[in-house]
C-alpha cells in the first residue's frame, strides 16, 4: 500500500478505536439497525455447516457472529482495523456462547491468508471505506475458494438515508467542512447504482448479484438519536469536535427539530435508511 493509501488506513484505524466505547453502548440498537442488511449477505453467501467464513470490516462482530451461530461445525474468522472493536466482538461472540470464531486485526487490502482459504466472506458497511476499493476485493478474492461466495454492503444515496443526513446536512450548514472528492473513503462512495456490481465483474467474480435493502433506526426520540449520533457515529463528532459550543448548541436544536417534524409521534422515532447488498460468485 502506498503512503496516502497507508495514512487514510491509519487515520481510520485510530477513529474506531476512539469510538469503540460508543459502539459499544449502543452495539445493540446499531445491530437491530443493520441486520436486515446482514440478513441479505448471508442469504447472498449460501453459507453450508462446515464452512470456513471471513468476515471483513466486522467491527463489533456482525455478520460473523449470526453466521457462526448457523454453522456450529464451520470456522469464522472475523477481521477490522481497529482491536478495540474486535475485543468487543470477542466479548459478544462470549455472551453468546459461540467458541468457532477467531478474531484478527487487519487491514482489508493487505488480508494475511493463504489464496482460497475460506468458503465464502462477507463485509457489511466496510467496502466505501477502504482506501483501494478495487485492491481490497481482488485481496478479498484471492482468499476466497473457486466457487466461493463474496456478499458485501454499502450505502444507498443520501436521499434515502435520513439517519445520517439529519445531522450531517445540519453541520454542513453551519460549518465549513473539507471538502471531498469523488472516490475518497466515505458514507456515500458507493451509493451509484451498479458501481459495486461492476468492480465485482472487473475483479473476475460471477453471477453477480444486487438488490436494495432497506433498514429503520430506532431511537425512540429526537434527543436520543442526538445523543446517540454524537457519541457512536464518527462524521458528525469528528465534524463537531471543534465547533464553538454555542454552534454546537444551534446544531442539536435544527437537527433535533428536522427528526421531529420528520417523525412527530414522540417516542417512536424510527429512521429510514437504504443500502445496497451486492454478491458474487469467484
Amino acid at each position: 500500500m502506498d503512503q496516502h493509501l497507508n495514512e487514510i488506513s491509519e487515520q481510520q484505524k485510530a477513529t474506531w478505536n476512539r469510538f469503540s466505547t460508543g459502539w459499544e453502548k449502543w452495539d445493540a440498537l446499531f445491530m437491530d439497525f443493520l441486520s436486515p442488511m446482514g440478513d441479505a449477505i448471508i442469504n447472498g453467501l449460501k453459507v453450508q455447516d462446515g464452512d470456513w467464513v471471513l468476515d471483513v470490516a466486522s467491527g463489533t462482530g456482525e455478520p460473523g457472529l449470526t453466521i457462526a451461530k448457523l454453522n456450529p461445525n464451520g470456522r469464522v474468522v472475523i477481521t477490522d482495523l481497529s482491536e478495540k472493536m474486535l475485543d468487543i466482538a470477542k466479548s459478544n461472540a462470549e455472551a453468546k456462547g459461540l467458541h468457532n470464531i477467531q478474531t484478527r486485526a487487519c487491514d482489508a487490502s493487505e488480508l494475511p491468508f493463504p489464496d482460497m482459504s475460506f468458503d465464502s466472506i462477507s463485509c457489511r458497511m466496510g467496502l466505501m471505506f477502504f482506501p483501494d476499493m478495487e485492491v481490497s476485493i481482488k485481496e478479498m478474492v484471492r482468499v476466497l475458494k473457486p466457487g466461493g461466495r463474496l456478499s458485501v454492503s454499502v450505502w444507498a444515496g443520501p436521499e434515502k438515508n435520513f439517519w445520517i443526513t439529519a445531522i450531517m446536512g445540519t453541520i454542513a450548514e453551519h460549518i465549513e467542512l473539507a471538502p471531498v472528492s469523488p472516490g475518497d473513503p466515505g458514507m456515500f462512495r458507493c451509493a451509484q447504482d451498479g458501481l459495486i456490481a461492476d468492480l465485482f465483474k472487473k475483479t473476475g467474480l460471477q453471477q453477480v448479484e444486487q438488490q436494495e435493502v432497506h433498514s429503520l433506526l430506532k431511537t425512540g426520540t429526537a434527543e436520543l438519536y442526538w445523543d446517540i449520533m454524537n457519541e457512536a457515529a464518527g462524521p458528525p463528532v469528528l465534524a463537531l469536535s471543534k465547533a464553538d459550543p454555542s454552534i454546537v448548541e444551534k446544531i442539536k436544536g435544527i437537527t433535533i427539530s428536522k427528526v421531529k417534524a420528520r417523525y412527530p409521534d414522540d417516542g417512536e422515532v424510527m429512521i429510514d435508511a437504504s443500502s445496497w447488498v451486492i454478491s458474487g460468485t469467484k
